[in-house]
This record gives C-alpha cells, structure tokens and sequence, in this order.
C-alpha cells in the first residue's frame, strides 16, 4: 500500500515541479539572480556567439533558452529601413518606412529637455514596433570644428547643454523596452581620418568637455548601451581602449551596461577580451556600405576569442562579463514582460517631429521686423533655392532613412499660405541633384543643366516685384557637406550660393535667408540681408515646421548650441590645432592644443575677433526685458548650495519663449580657466505683459574644475560670479558670491 502511494504521489510532484520556472525566466526576480542563473546555463561556445554579430545588424541569442537575438537599429533621427541578413543592400521591405526627427543639433537648440523627451519616447516607440531593441543613438561628440561633417547628428559644443539634453532622450527611449546606445565615445570630433586619428588631449579637457555628456548619460540617464568610437586614444582603439571603457566608463562611473563597438570599430582580439568591449559588430566594413561576406565566425570575438580560450592562452573571466552585460540587456528589453508594444508612423509622432522643429529653429537676425511675413499685405512671395525642394532624409550616411513623406520647405509654405498669396519658386542654384543612398532614391529629379548665371538671373526676376523673397539654402547630405566618413572642404556655402544671396539682396530689400544645415557657415552677406534663420534638417515635418515660424503660427524661441564664426581661422582647433584635412591610412597624432578652450570658451577670451553669432542666441517675434538678478546668501560652503533668481518679463505682443541662461565665472583660480561656464538654463513661456520668477540652485560641482595633477574634481575657495544672460554674450546681470 505504501509503494502505491508514493507512486501517486510522485505523479502529482510532477506536474508541479514542471510548473516552477527557472530563475532567470521568473520576472519577479531581480535582475542579477536573473543574469547568474542564465550564465551557469550557457555552454563556452554560446557565450561566445554572444558577444559577436551574426548579420548586419544582429547578434546571437539562445533559443534552446528562449534568449531572444539582439537586434540593433541606427538612429538617432529615425528607424533605419531594413537591410539584408549578410549585405549593406536594401531588403525591399514595403513596411519600413519611418518618421524623420529633426537632426540632434535642432534638438540641442530647443533648449528644452521637454522636447527632448518627447523626442526619446517617440523614436523610442518606432524602434520597439520594429521589434528593435538597441537604438544606435544619441550622438553627444562635442562640436570642435565647423568641418566636422557629422556635427549634425550631435548635441553642440558645451557639455552642460549637452548633458541635460541627452539624459532625457535615453530615459524616453528606454521607456519603450529599447536601449539606447549613446555614442561615439569618445573623442570622436571629426571624420577624416575617424579610424587613424589618435587623439592628444589633457585629463582636464577630456574630463571637463569631452566627457560630461557621456557621464550624465550613463549615471542620470542610465542608458543601457554605449557605442566606441572610431578614433585612437593614448594609441588604443576606443572601441577597446583600457583608458576609456575599463577605467573610466566601468570603473569610475559603474557603468553596468554594452559596450557595442561601432561597425568595423575592431582591430584586435586581445585588446577586445581585455579591455571592455562587449558586443563587435561591423567587422572588415566601413560601417556604411562595404564589407566581407558571412565574415562572422572569423570576427575579433569570434572564432579567433574560442581558440584562445580552448588553448587557455586566456581564461573565462573577462567572457563572463560580457555575457552578464549581454544578459542584463536582454532582461531589460526583449525579456521585459511589461515592455510596451510600441507604434509607428502615428499622427502622435509627425506632431512630435513638428514641435521639435519648431522649437528647435533659431532666428538669427531680424533687422527691421521683416519677419512674421505679414499675409494680410503680402500678395506674392518668391522662393529661392535647391535646399526649397530637396529631400534632406536621404543621405548624410548611417543616419540615412527611408521616410513615409518628407514636406519640403516649398510645400509648406504652399499650403500655409494658401490663397492669402501667389507663391512662386525658382531654383537659383544647383547643388547636388542626385537623391539616392544606399538603395533608398528620393524619386527627385533635380538635374538642372542651366549654368549660375541662367539661375541667378531668374531668381532676381523672379523676386524683383514679390513682397517677401524667402532664399532656403545651406548645406546637404552629400560628401564634403554634412556627412558622415567625410568633412567640409571650408566654413563658406557651396554652390554659389553667395552669389545668389548678394544678388537677391540688391534686387529686393525683403530678403529672408533661411540656412539648414547642421553646422554654422560663413556669411559674408549678412550687412545686406535683413532676416537669417538656422533651420537644421527637420526631418518629415521640415515644410510645416519652417512655415510656421515664417509666419508668426510658432513664435521662434531656438538657441544656437555652438558658435557661429566668422572666419575658420577664429576657431581654436584651426588657430591652434590641431585639424587634419589630409587622409592618411597611416596613424596620425592630432594634438587638441587648445585644450577646455573650445566653442564659446575660447571666445570669450578674444578681445578682437567676435563670433558672428555666439553660443546661446536667437531671437523671438516679442522682447523680453531681465530684473536685476539676485543670490539668497553672499557666501556659501562646500557642502552648501546657493540660488540665484531674476525676473524675466514678456514685453513685446505676443506670447513667446525665453531661454534664461546662468554661467558661472570663477575670479581667481590656481589653473587657467574659462571666462565663464554655462552650469543653468530655463525656458519660460510668457504671454504678452507676463512676469516671471527663475531661479537656479547649484552646490559646489557647478564651480569645479577637474585637478588633472590629483586626478579629481576641485572646488577652490575664492570668488565667484554668477552671469544671467541671453546668450554668451549678451549678459543681462551679475551677482557676485563666495565659497568658503
């Protein structure tokens, strides 16, 4: 009788036991039981297989475990289309088509983190619908030189601005069950020469610029993924770099995450196990269209990683920790029970991309209030310009998309104006008139054989009589211009635009010169030309975003997020070095001889060159009139916090929007310092007459400086300046303080 209980008993524990789920399946664990559990599981070859690509853009899971694969997808403006398993070729996928945000310079130039967020959630959510779950983006390299062809995709030249924007970005996308890849870290700040370029810069300059933005990513914004960059430092590849991955990123900040190399980022086995990469991808490629085929199993962490550790030239040690990292990204994204479902192409998302335009455009010069174009007293606007018409989703490299529609800046003035006024168009110049990129065409024909003087004589008889002559010029996304793998040959406008522009000028008063692009160029016509506006690439929304602004729907309320020179010789990485313009397959040394001294920190300390436009500005349709600002202590201790308020007060008759900026002026320290340091901003919005109070409160990190003889961040006890101002140079109050 005994015996037959036990055997019913035996079979009731069976089903039971097969219920239970293993631990790391069991979502109500934490995350690191989760990790070692699926570790212990994994044999030596799996593990292997993880931390290494298997296609383009994928790498392996585990589905004897159920581990799904990892899939990546390039940002950071919208979801790349779709390319085969093994090629750099379009798949030919009819539902792959994205919303295009504007580019991440027009996004810095909002000011807002608001925008931001909203920007990181809505990619966020196109990424996840297209069962991606790394996003290859944001990009925070900082803006040192105005060639650098891909400054677009990045967030300016200061590393506090840079900081509070990509923070929100990652926890907006990271929302959606996506990581966020924060790259190129680091030091990656020009494209000629990205993979032989080793970069020489002081401790305080890498930690004080250069690295903020990727800090404030991985301890406030916690992303999940960072992405190497391309370039050499102290002669490693940052993509397996002991300085930058092990020692700083893992090591000082706790960085828990991937490391993803960039595509074709890897050069060495040994370094890749030692040195804190985690995921290669893009080996034997040039990360945008060439490559060897199914190369995977002979990739630095591939075959070549297995061998060594079957021979026991290596142990296991350092594998377990990629693999750990790889698992936690899993958890966090393709094994997130609760991960949203995501959602493409939505009405939600095309307003997104409309907004951040919107606010991210920066009216640089407003003589005369020629802008909001009147329609109440315009009967005929002329429009001039390649830059009117062509598509700007197309191109510019990895950030390429394939959109579902694109509103060009023509269009849209078409359709805001309506029949309030005769729109007319003429080209004025050609640029590049070809619209294909890896496979996606644009379906433009842009070919224009007239020569410049055919062009520029029908653009001036075309706007002789017109009310307002809109000329949309700039750059494009062709090679040499904002590119990626390639830099601008200088600061000017190609195509002749210049002469364009003179010509239209002298032909009608009320010129409009609206500049997309992502990097600031030269106008030697800016005396002649009443009303400039930075409109970036605005991605789908571009025609309604910028007709809004010319209008008056949208009051413009962008700041530049770097400087605008006149000359290149006014920019400390050309004065001072150094820059390379040669190729060279050979490694070149590049000094950054101007060390913390970039952007508007270098300008301010000329008493002679101006920047044609600095750091922070942009002009608004109302006026805004600043209080006296004032502290609420005089002196303050190193454990202490201080605040500054000051009142700002909408003027002017309309409702618009101010960015209130705080520096931080440091009177005498033991090491050089820059005249000032931007360490606060606020954007308020205020209706006509509207006053209203801003205040910001900082501790003793906003007036350190990083000691590179101690290795650590110093607050020195003296006298400090607090600067409120509309941009670096337009200051509207001062109060002076002290630390003890």
């Amino acid at each position: 009788m005994k015996k037959v209980l036990f055997g019913l008993a035996f079979t009731v524990a069976l089903p039971l036991l097969a219920q239970q789920k293993p631990v790391y399946l069991d979502a109500t664990k934490p995350i690191e039981e989760r990790v070692e559990d699926a570790l212990k599981r994994l044999t030596l070859e799996e593990k292997v297989a993880m931390v290494h690509a298997q296609s383009k853009f994928s790498s392996a899971g585990v589905s004897r475990l159920g581990i799904p694969e990892n899939w990546m997808t390039d940002g950071p403006h919208g979801i790349r289309p779709e390319v085969l398993w093994d090629e750099w070729d379009q798949a030919g996928w009819t539902n792959d088509s994205c919303v295009a945000y504007p580019a991440l310079t027009c996004l810095a130039a909002t000011w807002n983190p608001d925008m931001s967020l909203l920007y990181g959630k809505s990619i966020g959510e196109e990424a996840r619908y297209r069962n991606k779950n790394v996003l290859l983006g944001p990009g925070v390299n900082i803006y040192r030189t105005p060639l650098n062809g891909r400054n677009f995709e990045y967030m300016g030249e200061d590393p506090y601005l840079a900081s509070r924007m990509v923070v929100p970005y990652v926890q907006g996308v990271q929302q959606n069950g996506v990581a966020a890849c924060v790259k190129h870290y680091a030091l990656n700040n020009q494209e000629i020469n990205r993979h032989t370029t080793n970069v020489i810069v002081d401790d305080r300059a890498l930690y004080e610029i250069y690295l903020p933005a990727f800090k404030a990513a991985v301890q406030e914004g916690k992303t999940w993924a960072i992405m190497g960059a391309y370039n050499l430092y102290k002669g490693q590849h940052a993509c397996h770099n002991q300085y930058l991955l092990n020692d700083i990123l893992k090591g000082e900040w706790g960085f828990d995450g991937v490391v993803v190399s960039d595509w074709g980022g890897v050069h060495d086995t040994d370094q890749s196990i030692t040195n804190g990469l985690d995921m290669e991808f893009g080996s034997w490629t040039d990360g945008l269209a060439n490559g060897s085929s199914n190369a995977y199993d002979n990739y630095y962490l591939a075959m070549p990683y297995l061998e060594r550790i079957k021979s026991g030239k290596v142990g296991t040690k350092e594998l377990d920790d990629k693999v750990r990292r790889i698992l936690r990204l899993s958890f966090r994204t393709t094994m997130d029970v609760n991960r949203p479902l995501g959602s493409m192409l939505s009405p939600e998302h095309y307003e997104a991309a409309r907004r951040i335009g919107e606010e991210g455009i920066v009216l640089l010069q407003n003589k005369g209030s020629l802008l909001p174009i009147d329609l109440n007293k315009a009967k005929k606007i002329a429009v001039i310009g390649e830059n009117a018409v062509k598509m700007m989703t197309v191109g510019g490299g990895s950030s390429s998309l394939k959109v579902q529609r694109e509103l060009s800046p023509l269009d849209g003035i078409k359709k805001r104006v309506g029949d309030k006024a005769e729109v007319v168009y003429a080209r004025g110049y050609v640029g590049d008139a070809r619209g294909e990129y890896n496979g996606v065409v644009t379906g433009q024909n842009l070919k224009d054989d007239r020569t410049p003087e055919e062009l520029i004589a029908e653009a001036v008889k075309v706007a002789a009589d017109a009310d307002y002559v809109v000329f949309i010029g700039g750059l494009n996304k062709s090679n040499n211009q904002d590119c990626e793998d390639t830099d601008r040959a200088g600061l000017g406008l190609p195509y002749g635009q210049d002469a364009v522009i003179t010509a239209l000028a002298k032909a009608n008063k009320n010129l409009v010169v609206i500049n997309i692009s992502g990097n600031a160029v030269a106008m030697p016509w800016i005396a002649e030309v009443p009303s400039v506006m930075q409109a970036w690439f605005l991605g789908s929304e571009a025609g309604n975003s910028i007709a809004a602004v010319l209008v008056g729907d949208a009051n413009p309320s962008g700041k530049l997020p770097f400087t605008f020179p006149v000359r290149l010789e006014d920019v400390p990485a050309h004065s001072v070095g150094e820059y390379f313009a040669e190729r060279s397959k050979k490694v070149v040394d590049m000094k950054y001889n101007e060390g913390i001294f970039v952007g508007y920190r270098w300008a301010d300390m000329q008493k002679k060159v101006k920047p044609l436009f600095p750091f922070g500005h942009g002009l608004s349709y109302t006026t805004f009139a600043y209080g006296k600002p004032a502290a609420d202590k005089k002196v303050m201790s190193a454990d202490d916090q201080i605040s500054f308020t000051v009142t700002v007060k909408n003027t002017g008759d309309r409702e618009g929007q101010e960015v209130v900026q705080l520096y931080i002026s440091d009177k005498k320290s033991s090491l050089p310092r820059p005249v000032k340091e931007l360490k606060g901003f606020k954007k308020v919005k205020l209706a006509p007459g509207e006053e209203k109070e801003v205040t910001f409160t900082v501790d003793k990190e906003a007036l350190s400086y990083f000691d590179d003889a101690q290795h650590a961040w110093v607050a020195e006890p003296g006298k400090f300046e607090a600067v409120i101002a509309a941009s670096a140079a337009d200051i509207k109050g001062i109060v002076p303080f002290e630390l003890k």
